[in-house]
Parts: C-alpha cells; sequence; structure tokens
C-alpha cells in the first residue's frame, strides 16, 4: 500500500493516476485558498465538486459502496467522492487527517473496486493523504469480480 501527504508535492508527483491526481490536488488547493477553512464538509464538498467539474473531471457524489461479509450483504456506506470513476475521495474538515480517517478510507478502497484514494482536510491547514491498493490484494472483492 502506498501512501503519500502534501509534503510529497515538492517533486512531481508519480504512482497510478498522477496526471489526475495532481489536477485533483491542485483544484484542492484552490478551494481551500478562496473558501478558507471553518465551514462543514457539505459546503466543501459542494464547492469542490463544482470547481473539480469546472476543471473537466466527472464528479460523483455521496456515492453508495456495500460492504460484503461470506458474501452477504454486511452494510453500506457512502463516498463523498468518486472522480472519473477511479479516484476516491473522502473529505473532512477537521483540525487534522487522524488515523481514523486513514483507517475508513482504507476499508472504503477494500470494499470497492476502486485503487487510489484520498483523504482531503479542509481543515486550517490544507492538508490529505493518499492511499493505493490494488485490486489483486483486495481477495474479499471475489464477488464483485464478473
Amino acid at each position: 500500500m502506498e501512501v503519500a501527504s502534501s509534503a510529497a508535492l515538492k517533486k512531481p508527483f508519480e504512482g497510478k493516476y498522477a496526471d489526475l491526481s495532481e489536477k485533483i490536488i491542485k483544484v484542492f488547493y484552490q478551494v481551500h485558498s478562496e473558501l478558507g477553512f471553518g465551514f462543514s464538509e457539505k459546503v466543501y464538498q459542494k464547492a469542490y465538486g463544482i470547481a473539480l467539474r469546472e476543471a473537466g473531471m466527472k464528479v460523483d457524489e455521496q456515492v453508495s459502496i456495500k460492504v460484503y461479509f461470506r458474501s452477504q450483504l454486511a452494510g453500506e456506506f457512502f463516498a463523498d467522492m468518486i472522480i472519473n470513476e477511479i479516484i476516491l475521495l473522502e473529505l473532512k474538515s477537521a483540525g487534522s487527517i487522524l488515523e481514523e480517517h486513514e483507517a475508513q478510507l482504507l476499508n472504503y478502497l477494500k470494499a470497492s473496486e476502486i485503487e487510489v484514494g484520498y483523504v482531503m482536510n479542509f481543515g486550517k491547514s490544507a492538508s490529505f493523504k493518499r492511499k493505493v491498493l490494488d485490486n489483486d490484494r483486495k481477495g474479499s472483492l471475489h464477488w464483485t469480480r464478473k
């Protein structure tokens, strides 16, 4: 599993979906710069969605992802955003990105066929964490494959 953070932007972005990731992160900082901090996640989600679409990206919001256990539906959650059907975004408006936020993102990746995800924090200081989980490593997804 690959992990990167805002500190990793000092060199050109590398990794799976690097070009799209750079665009997503650029727009993230633009939105944070324009709005500042202190709004609810819903406000940031709406504004970020507008900005991402203006930048030419396909944005799906509040996407239902079902969680299966032993081939039976165990639950459902809603991903904040999926960009171009390949990158999942979990948005936060918190003091910092917590271990729990990263675990939440990782579980979302485990339960879906999306391999790249970000926790994007619109806190006082804009920050993000990237997680990559290749589908080959998701043994529990056997039920989704056709």
